[in-house]
């Protein structure tokens, strides 16, 4: 049976990155095969090759819990649940061995991210964990507290708090700070405070600088295609249970609720930089460039406590995310936790973060560190190393192999980020897509290659019998290439794309990063289904688009003028805003927009309006004519110029194909 999937059209933010799936349903009724003989066998073999009865993270994990509910469902305010921690336990216990269906290691992560509730850290620090992606941290003042990182909902992290104030009683939030600009760090805040308490500086809201640049161009430029391949990445649509959802790797998975934004009133803006909040003193240490583009640890002297953001956590980490990004820096990121142990190493009694559990002991927490650091040295040198040597990144990502000290090293383990596209990552930062052998210059895109295999192959009968002889053998990375050229010659196939389906299902069996496994029984689901249907939802949350300032807005709409519509056009508009005081001028020739803070003497129109109701037109939640009649627009000049440009732009939708054509 189908499963249906669909979008929240009524109380759900715009896909943003990882809002893309907060806005979609579970899927049921999944059809699904059970793990094979190979995979059985290549999952027992696991369990043989890592220290399985190492229990230290199993202790850290529940050490210092204070207070968890029996159950843990989170709903918002009209009843649609936007958390179910039910639907992993259901399944996932600590008692219980991992399933023929789910890499033992994978396994091991998920019941340790199944540890949830109230937790203390040390003195004056707490953690709520199991409520979302990230984890909310707490920190007692004198007076009230201050959250670091708040998750990616605003009903998290309400649900967080009422947690906290169970314990506690009811206390203010003094300061919040977001460690860095990625969704599940600061998407909940206004589930905690209000955005009044903070522009009148009674909430001190405090971030890296760059923060808010980076938060708002990496959910807008692509995030589009962000959101789309977030689905496959995150799993949150696939069913809880042996087939299908496990768990993200870094947390369990995204949740489905309201994500927000706040801008900051406090930028931190040097490395040393100190502050003392509501009598807690801080350091903090900025790491631009490693795990998000503006990013910081903080160091807690009174408590002999470091924070570590996302810079180190109980996993391998994504030098390049699967869901798409820039490239991120894995040299630099080594370079920074050498940093963070060069200054405040002898000093760190705790460690902590915003995913997965703390780690306690000095020595402890100096050989971890020691050890996340030479795992990000060890792929960026030994990537470039081979670089070098003359091969390819995919060469590379076959032969690159951990050091015996980093391989049983289960803060390593690719549970996230994973060592073969982790040095692939390597490999495009340094060298780009172009591989150097001449046939990848100017190859054929996957439609036109894909009949010209199936023909050369013998036809499409003659691949589904050798991909059904090779299935049987366990050779399924095979299968789907060879198998991808019959769905992508015809994807009316649907034999062929039963077959790769199933291939794809016990590659995801197999895989120990969580969303190398999302991504495969997606991708499966996909070619039984079909892709999901959001709707041309837009790209960011409302938050986001009100956030951006006129420039990143204009950059966003060169990005969706169309060069079609716009060829042969020769456009020039003024706009002046009256709430905000600037002016540009906008000019649509050879089908691209530029913009300029020099006004043009003589426009075709000019535009006077709101930075507000411009936002409105990107939402799409008014149309020029409406805006024109209601005076929130007045046009001076050519009154059909400002349409006119309107209908050059793209409305961008994520409901586009991955796996078929």
């Amino acid at each position: 049976m189908n499963r249906r999937l669909f979008f929240r059209a009524h109380g759900c933010a715009a896909p943003a990155l990882l809002a893309a799936v907060a806005c979609l349903a579970v899927a049921d009724g999944a059809r699904a095969e059970p793990a094979s003989a190979q995979t059985a066998a290549a999952n027992a073999a696991v369990l043989q090759d890592l220290p399985f009865s190492d229990r230290q993270d199993f202790e850290n994990a529940a050490r210092g819990l204070l207070r968890k509910p029996d159950t843990l469902t989170i709903k918002d305010a009209s009843g649609k649940t936007v958390w179910d921690l039910e639907s992993y336990k259901a399944f996932i216990a600590l008692d219980r061995p991992a399933p023929d269906s789910v890499n033992p290691s994978l396994w091991r992560n998920a019941q340790l991210n199944l540890q949830y509730g109230l937790f203390q850290v040390t003195d004056r620090i707490y953690q709520v964990r199991g409520y979302d992606l990230a984890n909310f941290t707490f920190i007692r003042g004198d007076t009230g507290w201050i959250a670091y990182d708040v998750g990616s909902t605003s009903e998290t992290a309400r649900a967080a708090f009422a947690l906290l104030t169970e314990e506690f009683g009811e206390l203010p939030i003094v300061a919040a700070i977001y460690s860095h600009p990625h969704l599940d760090h600061y998407g909940g805040i206004r589930g905690l405070v209000s955005d009044e308490d903070v522009r009148s500086g009674k909430v001190k809201l405090i971030a890296p600088e760059g923060f808010m640049e980076h938060a708002v161009s990496e959910n807008v430029i692509t995030g589009n295609a962000m959101s789309r391949r977030s689905i496959l990445m995150y799993g949150a649509l696939l069913p809880r249970g042996p087939e299908g959802s496990v768990g993200a790797g870094l947390g369990l998975t995204t949740p489905r609720g309201t994500p927000t934004l706040i801008e900051p009133n406090q930028y931190i803006t040097r490395s040393g930089e100190k502050l003392t909040i509501d009598g807690v003193e801080m350091e903090f240490q900025l790491t631009p460039g490693t795990e998000a583009h503006a990013e910081m640890n903080t160091y807690f002297p009174q408590f002999r406590a470091m924070w570590m953001a996302e810079n180190t956590t109980s996993t391998m980490h994504n030098i390049l995310t699967l869901r798409g990004a820039q490239v991120r820096d894995a040299l630099a990121w080594a370079r920074y936790i050498n940093e963070t142990l060069e200054l405040y190493g002898d000093r760190i009694d705790v460690k902590f973060q915003s995913h997965h559990w703390p780690l306690w002991g000095m020595q402890e927490v100096d050989e971890y560190l020691r050890k996340q650091r030479d795992l990000y040295k060890f792929i960026h040198d030994r990537t470039v190393n081979l670089i070098n040597q003359g091969y390819t990144g995919e060469e590379i990502s076959e032969m690159i192999k951990l050091p015996a000290s980093l391989k049983g090293f289960w803060s390593g383990r690719g549970y996230y980020g994973t060592l073969r596209h982790n040095s692939r990552a390597v490999y495009q930062r340094y060298m780009g897509w172009y591989d150097g052998n001449p046939s990848s210059l100017n190859n054929l895109p996957p439609e036109e290659v894909a009949p010209l295999y199936v023909s050369a192959m013998g036809g499409a009968d003659a691949i589904l019998a050798k991909a059904e002889r090779d299935y049987a053998d366990g050779k399924y990375r095979w299968v789907a290439e060879m198998l991808k050229h019959v769905v992508f010659a015809d994807p009316s196939n649907a034999a062929a794309k039963e077959l790769l389906a199933k291939a794809y299902e016990q590659m995801g069996y197999q895989a120990e990063s969580g969303p190398w496994r999302s991504i495969y029984l997606q991708g499966a689901f996909e070619l039984r289904n079909g892709a999901p249907k959001i709707g041309s939802a837009g790209s960011a949350s409302p938050d986001v688009v009100r956030a951006m300032s006129p420039e990143m807005l204009f950059d966003f709409l060169a990005v969706r003028l169309d060069a079609d519509k716009a060829a042969g056009k020769d456009l020039t508009l003024n706009v002046d805003f009256t709430d905000i005081g600037k002016h540009y001028t906008l000019t649509v020739g050879n089908s691209v927009l530029n913009y300029s803070e020099k006004q043009a003497p003589a426009a075709d129109a000019t535009a006077t309006l709101s930075k507000e109701t411009l936002d409105e037109l990107n939402l799409g939640t008014a149309t020029v004519p409406e805006l024109i009649a209601s005076g929130k627009i007045q046009i001076d000049g050519d009154g059909n110029a400002f349409q006119q440009f309107f209908d050059m732009l793209d409305t961008f939708s994520p409901d586009f194909n991955v796996v078929t054509p």
